[in-house]
């Protein structure tokens, strides 16, 4: 049950048109890659893969096997790639919702021939390359011939695609992509033909047509959330909503919040809002975020609390400004705006942590459907 007057809304509508727009604009790469992990940036997992798988994507990807149980006990077939690394269990759960694993070491491959000789299924998996991000994948010819050693030692292990990741896509200087790409042409070379390539995400898709390949996997553009001014004109699919809940006016020099780190020099009217931290409301945004109040930016003023934020509205009509009146920390009001982008500019992150931060106690309050 929800009392509070503080949701998520998701518009799916904005998913569909921007998957539609991301896979018109990588044409003619033959497939599209939605990345859902991590509750789809926030998204909803099961209603962003469903919209996605719709309006062009053909893969999905996930982060861990749990993301794949969810969708598989949905009833989602699409083929499904776990992008991080598994152990034992989590090897067992790939092979059980027949999730296409990404590999990058000898030891993971004996995980998956283990759990796919005893469930008698074949383990499809994608061999990780790290060419340059430093996380996970093999680095150079000697670990990438052992792990392809091991899959061909593997009856039950089949390798159906390979990968890479850019560490610096969305940044100024093109040199370290380009010798990325570079060092994943060189381990390509090696690879057999007949599989899955993919290097490019979001921003590289963008930016890098020959990084395109067979694959481009779309993670924050498809929320709405451009990482480089070269993606298609796309739409934020997530606002997020409260309400006034109490209204009063100040004095000059009174304080506001804990620590006193508000003071102001004129009377104002301050509104509270039922948000805080304990809702993903960054502290950070403390004396620097912004709300929409009837269509007016209104600052967060004083310490954010762990339930709630003040806010200035001296500048909004009190009948705008009342008990009850609806308020935007993300999203659109009349004619005014705030983006994530904006948002974590002024915590000093980026839009995908903004758009991750919202907890648990936050409910979506409407998902508009889309029949694609």
């Amino acid at each position: 049950m929800q009392y509070r007057g503080t949701y998520i809304e998701v518009d799916l509508q904005s998913i569909a048109a921007n998957t539609a727009a991301l896979r018109a604009s990588i044409a003619p790469t033959p497939h599209m890659m939605a990345v859902v992990k991590a509750n789809a940036y926030g998204h909803g997992l099961v209603p962003v893969a469903r919209t996605a798988l719709k309006n062009g994507a053909d893969w999905l990807g996930i982060a861990i096997p749990e993301e794949g149980e969810a969708l598989r006990q949905a009833g989602v077939t699409a083929p499904i790639l776990v992008l991080g690394a598994v152990n034992a269990r989590g090897a067992e759960a790939s092979v059980c919702f027949s999730l296409t694993q990404a590999v990058f070491d000898e030891e993971r491959v004996r995980m998956l021939e283990d759990a796919a000789r005893r469930q008698k299924k074949i383990a499809q998996v994608h061999v990780k390359c790290d060419t340059g991000m430093g996380r996970i994948g093999v680095r150079d010819e000697k670990e990438l011939r052992a792990v392809l050693r091991a899959i061909e030692e593997s009856p039950h292990v089949r390798l159906t695609g390979a990968f890479t990741h850019f560490a610096d896509a969305d940044g100024f200087d093109d040199g370290y992509s380009m010798r990325q790409i570079a060092q994943f042409e060189q381990m390509r070379a090696l690879l057999p033909s007949g599989i899955l390539i993919h290097a490019a995400a979001s921003a590289a898709g963008a930016r890098y047509p020959q990084a395109r390949y067979d694959m481009v996997r779309q993670g924050i553009s498809l929320y709405g959330c451009p990482p480089v001014g070269e993606c298609p004109p796309l739409r934020p699919a997530l606002s997020w909503h409260t309400e006034i809940a109490y209204v009063k006016s100040l004095p000059a020099g009174e304080c506001v919040s804990y620590g006193r780190t508000y003071r102001e020099d004129r009377d104002i009217r301050v509104a509270t809002l039922p948000v805080g931290y304990g809702d993903g409301y960054h502290r950070a945004l403390s004396n620097k975020g912004q709300v929409l109040i009837g269509g007016v930016r209104c600052p967060v003023i004083g310490r954010v609390c762990m339930d709630q934020i003040m806010v200035d509205v001296t500048d909004v009509p009190a009948d705008q400004a009342r008990l009850g009146a609806d308020c935007v920390l993300l999203g659109r009001q009349g004619g005014q705006e705030i983006t994530a982008d904006e948002l974590a500019g002024w915590a000093g992150t980026i839009s995908y942590e903004i758009l991750l931060a919202v907890t648990a106690r936050v409910p979506v309050h409407s998902i508009r459907e889309t029949d694609g």
